[in-house]
């Protein structure tokens, strides 16, 4: 199991290095000139040339690339070009934000789907599992920024739950903090909980039809102890491997969520920052992106050959 590890942290680093690499070449040669874009109307060819020798960006791209690198492994990623201060001192409480978000949406799509998914798929083709698939399908096909607008009109301008609009930052009070965020997490989380739901039924059915099932229950095992005992444990794996997958697209949609409740998060501050080409801040946000990504993937590896042995030995 160690050498497992070992070699899911050297693949982790491996996948970061090459995203950190492609993302500072491609902002090295799409057009734009962050000097330009900070000077604005008071550009000319001899501040712009001033500026870009002060910023670094008159180095050759390896030189650039390395210096970024090594400060990035120290945890130093520059000073922001639009807002001349550190980086990490910037985004450090955005982070805090889209992790909360992103929790709060994993641990609802968990705690809706598995007992849902195990539900439809013991009472296959019932009354609750045709009208759970008709609903799977519409949340399926929800846009996220529609459901967000949805939620905002029911909890917030009918219930009164929260003030649409009124974000209060975990600084200020955590606990409307987590209010607030309640209905961002719920948006975020609904598509994706009918994804593991339909994943989750289908994997016990197929489990289900299997040799070894057909085997224990013809030893006097009824269908729940079959379910629970050993079907369950083998459909479930693929569905946390896909969760950990949908952690990327939560990301993705993470943005369209934050503009709809007004989020301060990283989200926000990425689509800023490319529009004004304050590079560092967006290498940051992205390569934590991926960091995030990379390191949700491997635990979900990881938690995969834990339970099934097979996996290491592949």
């Amino acid at each position: 199991m160690g050498k497992y590890v070992v070699k899911k942290i050297a693949s982790l680093a491996l996948t970061l290095l090459a995203v950190s690499f492609v993302v500072f070449f491609l902002f090295s040669v799409i057009p734009g000139d962050p000097a330009t874009s900070k000077l604005g109307t008071n550009a000319t060819p001899e501040k712009v040339e001033a500026l870009r020798e002060e910023l670094g960006l008159n180095a050759p791209f390896m030189v650039r690339y390395f210096k970024w690198l090594v400060g990035a492994i120290r945890g130093d990623f520059g000073d922001s070009y639009a807002y001349a201060m550190p980086v990490k001192q910037l985004i450090g409480g955005k982070l805090v934000i889209n992790g909360v978000l992103s929790l709060m949406a994993i641990f609802i799509v968990c705690a809706v789907s598995v007992p849902i998914g195990v539900y439809t798929a013991k009472h296959t083709g019932g009354l609750i599992d045709r009208v759970m698939t008709v609903i799977n399908q519409i949340a399926m096909a929800f846009p996220p920024f529609l459901l967000g607008l949805l939620l905002t009109f029911v909890f917030g301008m009918v219930l009164r739950l929260f003030s649409p609009g009124a974000y209060v930052g975990y600084q200020t009070n955590f606990g409307k903090f987590l209010l607030y965020m309640i209905c961002p997490a719920i948006a975020l989380a609904l598509p994706k909980c009918a994804m593991c739901i339909k994943l989750l039924r289908t994997n016990i059915l197929e489990e289900a039809k299997k040799d070894y099932s057909k085997t224990v229950y013809s030893k006097g095992n009824n269908t729940t102890g079959l379910l629970y005992k050993y079907v369950l444990k083998n459909a479930i794996m693929p569905t946390i491997t896909f969760v950990g997958m949908l952690f990327a697209d939560m990301i993705a949609s993470g943005i369209v969520i934050e503009q709809t409740f007004g989020i301060p998060g990283l989200g926000r501050s990425l689509l800023s920052a490319i529009s004004v080409r304050d590079y560092p801040v967006v290498m940051a946000i992205i390569m934590l992106i991926a960091f995030g990504i990379v390191v949700v993937s491997a635990i979900t590896d990881v938690i995969h050959a834990i339970v099934d042995p097979r996996v290491r030995e592949e």
